[in-house]
């Protein structure tokens, strides 16, 4: 047989760095009195005995040529890739128990998606591996460089065949065979390893559980950079009470390499103290900050915290434009851009932001002429935001140069990366990769990428790990606690207003028709609505003219008494944000169609509003229930008709301006770049609306009508029909 070089140094793959030091053996010195020099497989099975991952039997022989099981294979392949077991993902295969001599083998397999087992939920461990099976199990550890199999099966000199049991010694061929080319094949390429996230959101409760993450993969890929895409200011009490100082310690000890600024990290510029918040952020991090298209120059705070620089030895606790990491013998350029929208929908006061693809250019040149040619762009622009201002796509299409992107902003969940190859007129363009890790930490993304030698993206692997199905590292645990404590403590605090009754959140849940906050107009709803209208107007230069919000996502009454911090987040627990939508009269009316078509019955789909009246016929034939749609104009100070070739703006929670709840009209205009979130919470809006209120209604306003409804009714929606009148009258 042809002589090839024993595996001796470590290939990434996918899944793990696999194992250092197996190395040659002569064929001479086989210990094993039945593997000769002259067997085909000898140098396999001395490279993996001479490395500890191979054990012969008592008798001094080794058996090569008797079949392998699916445990004994089990444990030839983790110990060869070094694939360990994880704490937290456990196999529950119903016919193998963590007594069997093989488990923690199997438990590796299947901590690293090796190995599933069968659809019946068991591993079959005394049935033997066949070729096949083999085939398949080095495709997942070596995703990143793919292996065929026909030149991976005659290499290690076995002949293929898909359904014939595997020998123990043509296994041991395989596995150092792959290893082989794993590595021949890794060596024409240089790797890089990122981990991101992006709007946590102050959700503070989820970073155990994120460090775990983090952790995990640091012990598989220990160069890996892990980076935030922004938005950590805003969202929950964490933030209301420590303005970023709960996080921060969080992701000092996850040791982030570098993070942009979000648009929300300019929440408090119009607060007395101005972004002391933020300042104060920055001085705490133990990473640098970046966005090149953000100039603090103007705000004293930033004042020796700033430079407008691409710097090669970066400081923690600074701002730059960029900067430049060895990673790997690899120099690699990391800039930062936030969307320009954030003037208009934060408080940036004196700070400045400017054009991200003309700093975008500029960052990548400053790179180029540093000689740095693997580069990402860290970004809150969002990936499929508003194209007016900006967004990953049209980045990726317009600056040649950028490999990576990593993203923010529009909360988008990639389970896989988008390739850009083509730039804005269609040409052919080297790729650009763009990943987002969807909100509030969970997911930890991450991406494996090869570049050639001119630093182009030749190969790449990504995806997301879920966070919650981890458990809560121990540092974090104690890390969190006193910040919790103070949080339970806020969530008890009184907002400052008393309700003389419930503010009821009404459920049919037998769907008969009767009063239900997923079929009818309640109160709750049109205070929900109007603070969402309020905040809209005060926010935007733009006339917002409705709100509207999903009876779906109102989850709990506010009862009598005083209200609590913790009763205003319990009605509104998902933590949306309140988006601007543009939208014609005609989309208007359908989707208004939408939220009526199943009434008298529930739908989680069923809109509150503000600002305007709407009258329908559940009688009708669905799509043709609108009888009248009209909004309140200011101007006029009169409820006028919604006209359909005329567009408006509306105020809703992002997830209905995604098109949640199957709304496709929405998400059609969300996918055409006409919504704005705006990023203000919804539970912090209901808040302010309840302490702004002289006087609070308990009652509906007849904003919302079904004509079809009569005095004469049946007896299942008399009570709705008495319910509605009284609230027209």
């Amino acid at each position: 047989m042809n002589k090839r070089k024993m595996y001796s140094a470590t290939a990434l793959t996918a899944v793990t760095a696999v194992m250092v030091g197996v190395t040659g053996v002569a064929a001479e010195e086989t210990i094993f009195t039945d593997v000769p020099a002259s067997h085909p497989h000898v140098e396999g099975i001395s490279a993996l005995t001479a490395a500890g991952i191979l054990n012969g039997f008592g008798d001094g022989t080794f058996k090569p040529d008797a079949s392998v099981t699916r445990e004994q294979a089990a444990k030839m392949i983790a110990g060869a890739f070094q694939l360990k077991p994880s704490e937290t993902v456990q196999p529950n295969f119903t016919d193998i128990t963590v007594e069997n001599h093989y488990y923690a083998a199997i438990a590796a397999l299947y901590a690293t998606g090796v190995e599933k087992g069968y659809e019946d939920n068991t591993f079959r461990p005394k049935a033997n591996l066949t070729h096949g099976e083999v085939k398949q199990v080095v495709e997942k550890i070596s995703v990143l460089y793919p292996i065929d199999a026909d030149a991976l099966f005659a290499a290690a000199n076995v002949t293929f065949d898909q359904s014939k049991s595997v020998t123990r010694g043509e296994l041991a061929s395989i596995l150092v065979t792959a290893l082989n080319l794993i590595e021949e094949e890794q060596n024409k390429y240089y790797n890089l390893s990122v981990m991101h996230v992006n709007d946590t959101h102050a959700q503070v409760e989820k970073l155990p559980k994120l460090m775990t993450a983090v952790k995990e993969q640091r012990e598989k890929t220990p160069d890996a950079l892990l980076l935030h895409a922004g938005d950590v200011f805003s969202g929950t009490l964490y933030f209301n009470e420590f303005v970023g100082q709960a996080d921060v310690p969080f992701l000092n000890a996850m040791k982030f390499d570098a993070m942009v600024f979000g648009n929300h990290e300019f929440d408090l510029g119009s607060s007395p103290e101005g972004h002391k918040a933020l300042a104060d952020f920055v001085k705490a991090a133990h990473f640098p900050l970046i966005s090149a298209n953000v100039d603090f120059s103007k705000d004293s705070l930033f004042t020796g915290l700033f430079t407008d620089l691409i710097s090669s030895e970066p400081e923690n606790g600074k701002i730059y434009a960029g900067m430049i990491k060895e990673v790997n013998g690899e120099k690699v350029g990391i800039f930062g851009l936030t969307t320009e929208e954030t003037k208009g929908i934060a408080s940036p006061g004196s700070i400045v932001f400017e054009n991200y693809i003309e700093e975008a250019k500029k960052a990548v040149k400053a790179f180029e002429d540093k000689g740095v040619n693997k580069i990402i762009a860290l970004t809150h622009l969002g990936y499929d935001d508003s194209a007016e201002f900006d967004n990953d796509q049209i980045l990726a299409k317009s600056v040649p140069g950028i490999d990576i992107i990593v993203g923010g902003h529009s909360h988008t969940q990639l389970d896989v990366p988008t390739v850009v190859d083509t730039n804005t007129v269609g040409e052919k363009k080297d790729a650009t990769l763009i990943v987002q890790a969807f909100q509030y930490a969970d997911f930890l993304g991450t991406l494996d990428v090869a570049f050639d030698e001119n630093g182009v993206v030749v190969k790449h692997k990504g995806q997301l790990i879920k966070v919650g199905d981890l458990v809560e590292d121990p540092e974090g645990v104690k890390l969190l606690a006193p910040f919790k404590t103070k949080v339970e403590e806020l969530g008890n605090a009184k907002i400052g207003v008393t309700l003389t009754q419930k503010l009821d959140n009404p459920r049919d849940h037998e769907s008969t028709g009767a009063t239900s906050v997923r079929n009818s107009e309640t109160a709750l709803g049109n205070i929900i609505t109007d603070g969402m209208l309020a905040k809209a107007q005060k926010s935007t230069a733009k006339k917002v003219v409705m709100a509207f919000q999903n009876g779906g996502g109102i989850r709990e009454a506010i009862p009598a008494g005083e209200v609590t911090t913790g009763h205003v987040i319990t009605v509104l627990p998902f933590g949306n944000t309140l988006a601007l939508v543009d939208i014609t009269g005609a989309e208007l009316k359908e989707t208004f169609e939408f939220s009526v078509k199943d009434a008298p019955k529930e739908s989680g789909g069923f809109l509150h509003i503000a600002g305007a009246k709407l009258e329908y016929d559940s009688s009708k034939e669905v799509g043709s229930r609108i009888v009248s749609l009209k909004y309140y104009d200011e101007a006029t100070k009169e409820y006028v008709d919604i006209k359909d070739g005329e567009t408006y703006t509306i105020a809703t929670n992002a997830f209905t301006a995604k098109g949640g709840d199957n709304y496709e009209m929405l998400k059609k205009i969300y996918a055409a770049g006409k919504v704005t979130d705006l990023g203000l919470s919804d539970w912090e809006n209901l808040k302010e609306q309840l302490l702004s209120l002289k006087e609070i209604s308990y009652e509906p306003q007849g904003r919302i009508v079904d004509v079809a409804v009569k005095p004469e009714a049946t007896e299942e929606t008399k009570e709705t029909t008495e319910e509605t009148k009284e609230a027209t009258k």
